[in-house]
């Protein structure tokens, strides 16, 4: 195979020869050969298929002219009016649908079904017995194979030729339906048997929601704006908290008996519907990826690609090598995802309470329904504490202040219900334990943050990190035992361990970006360490600007913490 050498400064890289005539380059000067040449060369060998030719593009506006701010906004806006609303109410129902068991036992499930305090915790538990590992195959379903650049790149408006069939708004919008669908029929069971089957199978189709909504995210907001969308998706959860218990409060004081049948039972019947039909929407509403979105076209469709080039000097997309299998690989031998990992694991058992919140709020003394309502206002303060802080991380570009603060305030809430039995003082630990629930969201954003090439490393990393962690709600079902209530004691004090074995850890983590800053800092040419030629090449195409203007931008790259 024919190849041409490429020579910006001290980088020399080697292509196909069809990938290095796509466009003339400018010749540097001798001298300054010269003088980069003591540097040293770094050679990025590219033994793969060539790939094909990529035309030249008038520039997009530069950035940060008004013209390409006119622009960003206008894009950033329709996403933000069509995305956000349907991934925020999905996140709403799919708590609902998954905390509905804990709700329904206030209104007689473990008598009617028989269960045993052992039978319901294995019950709430079963769901993470597919939900946890299901996270990374789901994921990886999400990773599109090699398409066609050239024909995207002529016909912007055009979806491609031979497009990958990979469709998030089919996948998780029929995952949304199947949850639904199990969801209902839980109301129809007569035993553990059935109960504990609706819970395994409901796990499957929920595995793929969030770590794929997280992931989709990524795929087309910026690094200064995922932090604060990210929040959004998951305030559905936190509301779902306060929703969730109004609405179970309503069905449970009022449709008891109605039509002969227990009102537990009419709680998943109405929940479950609404669920099927938000699924149904939600196959027209979200989008797919900015190459084959059906209502992002023209020279918007360019732009949503070009805005995450910029992000990490690559192209976001995945080569013909980079097959899910290859992504899966490269996230495995990353020490760095099973540090997130285990530090997931340890913060979800620290925050594993959010199952058991109706139960703590039902220790204050109060009837069913006065607990009920009583368990909605610390979760609209921990929504408005989630965007905040996701905001103001956004806006600063720094993350480990924004985890361990509110980490801090939850063991403070534990300490204060581990030190009194004062009724007022254990409903405001409640409000804090609820607050620093918030801060969960900023996992996969960092996740994305500091692995953001290839994609398919990207989402099997937060499949990886997302499934494991969960593990936490699987070990936290059982840690919060009955026995050991009202206080529960115990359970509080293991879960305050845990916040601290996540705080130690999470500094561990920034010291090492800390660390790989500092060598991108002192040696430009560790900047292009792992650097892929094919995705910067496209990077360059999809901006308009030179293949060497490209690869400095490549260096700009640092990580965030």
């Amino acid at each position: 195979m024919h190849v041409h050498r490429i020579k910006s400064g001290p980088f020399e890289l080697q292509l196909p020869w069809s990938a290095a005539h796509a466009r003339p380059r400018p010749t540097m000067s001798r001298e300054n050969e010269k003088n980069d040449s003591e540097k040293g060369d770094i050679v990025h060998e590219e033994n793969k298929a060539p790939v094909d030719d990529v035309p030249n593009l008038s520039p997009l506006p530069a950035f940060g002219t008004p013209e390409r701010v006119a622009m960003e906004r206008s894009l950033v806006r329709k996403l933000d009016y069509r995305l956000l609303p349907t991934i925020f109410i999905i996140y709403i129902m799919n708590y609902i649908d998954r905390n509905g068991i804990t709700t329904a036992r206030l209104k007689g499930l473990e008598q009617d079904l028989g269960l045993s305090d052992l039978q319901y915790s294995v019950v709430l538990s079963a769901l993470f017995a597919s939900y946890c590992p299901f996270q990374v195959p789901s994921n990886m379903a999400h990773i599109e194979l090699h398409y066609p650049v050239r024909d995207q790149l002529i016909h912007p408006s055009r979806v491609v030729v031979n497009p990958p069939r990979r469709r998030p708004s089919w996948y998780i919008g029929f995952c949304v339906i199947g949850w639904g669908l199990t969801s209902l029929l839980t109301g129809v069971t007569k035993n553990y048997g059935g109960i504990l089957a609706c819970r395994i199978f409901i796990g499957l189709p929920e595995a793929a929601f969030y770590p794929g909504s997280a992931y989709l995210l990524s795929r087309w907001y910026t690094k200064k704006e995922l932090a604060f969308r990210s929040a959004i998706l998951y305030s559905g959860l936190l509301i779902s908290n306060a929703f969730g218990a109004l609405m179970a409060a309503g069905i449970l004081s009022g449709m008891e008996g109605v039509r002969g049948i227990r009102a537990w039972r009419w709680l998943f019947y109405i929940e479950g519907a609404i669920t099927i039909t938000i699924g149904l929407f939600t196959l027209w509403l979200l989008p797919d990826y900015p190459y084959n979105t059906r209502w992002i076209t023209g020279e918007e469709r360019r732009l949503a690609q070009a805005r995450l080039a910029e992000d990490a000097g690559e192209a976001d997309r995945d080569n013909a090598s980079d097959t899910p299998l290859q992504g899966l690989k490269m996230a495995v031998m990353d020490p760095l995802v099973w540090v997130f990992a285990i530090m997931n694991c340890a913060q979800l058992l620290g925050l594993s309470f959010i199952n058991f919140f109706p139960t703590l709020a039902a220790t204050l003394g109060f009837d069913t329904t006065i607990s009920l309502l009583l368990a909605a206002p610390p979760w609209l303060l921990s929504c408005i504490v989630c965007c905040v802080n996701a905001w103001h991380a956004d806006k600063t570009g720094e993350r480990f202040w924004h985890f361990t603060f509110w980490w801090w305030g939850i063991i403070l809430g534990f300490i204060i219900s581990l030190s009194t039995n004062n009724t007022g003082a254990r409903y405001f630990s409640m409000f804090l334990m609820a607050a620093g629930y918030g801060v969960f969201p900023m996992v996969a954003v960092w996740v994305a943050n500091v692995m953001p090439r290839p994609p398919a490393k990207r989402a099997a990393a937060i499949g990886i990190i997302n499934g494991i962690g969960n593990l936490g709600n699987l070990m936290g079902s059982y840690t919060w035992k009955a026995e050991w209530g009202p206080e529960y004691h115990p359970s509080m004090g293991i879960s305050l361990g845990c916040l601290v074995l996540s705080t130690i850890m999470i500094y561990g983590i920034k010291r090492h970006l800390m660390r790989l800053n500092k060598i991108l800092d002192s040696d430009e040419r560790a900047a292009m360490d792992g650097a892929d030629v094919l995705r910067v090449k496209e990077a360059a195409s999809l901006e308009g600007i030179t293949f060497e203007q490209a690869m400095e931008n490549r260096k700009g790259f640092r990580y965030i913490y």
